[in-house]
């Protein structure tokens, strides 16, 4: 049986500032922004190059309106080369952490987006080049 993750639900208190942060700051892609029924709205996001997406928005099911905004920690958005990524986001305007090895070639970044949800750049040395 394959089981792929896909989208992640990332609470947020304003999709709009959030929305701007993730597509303006981080190069996310937006693949949707609908607003189904009077109260809803689904705004799903990607990285670049990313199979899984994020969701932000309101009236979401699941339970997932009655997560906190900024409760969603340690995301990793793995990178090939966490030097060029981590300028290129501070670039931006992204409060990021410098660059911290902790071991068999993984390195971290630490960053947090508007609502204090924490991500990380991860870098594993031994998935790059064809292996990334």
């Amino acid at each position: 049986m394959d089981i792929k993750l896909e989208l992640v639900p990332v609470p947020v208190a304003d999709v709009d500032r959030a929305k701007a942060f993730y597509i303006g700051k981080l190069g996310f892609v937006e693949d949707v922004d609908v607003r189904p029924t009077e109260g809803m709205r689904v705004v799903q996001l990607t990285p670049p190059g990313s199979a899984c997406s994020i969701v932000i928005g309101t009236g979401l099911g699941g339970g997932i309106s009655e997560m906190a905004p900024g409760t969603v920690k340690g995301l990793h958005l793995v990178v090939a080369d966490i030097d060029k990524a981590r300028s290129e986001l501070a670039g931006r305007g992204v409060d990021i952490g410098e660059v911290d090895a902790v071991g068999d070639g993984v390195r971290y970044a630490w960053f947090q987006d508007p609502d204090g949800n924490s991500l990380a750049l991860q870098e594993m040395s031994w998935r790059t080049g064809d292996r990334f």
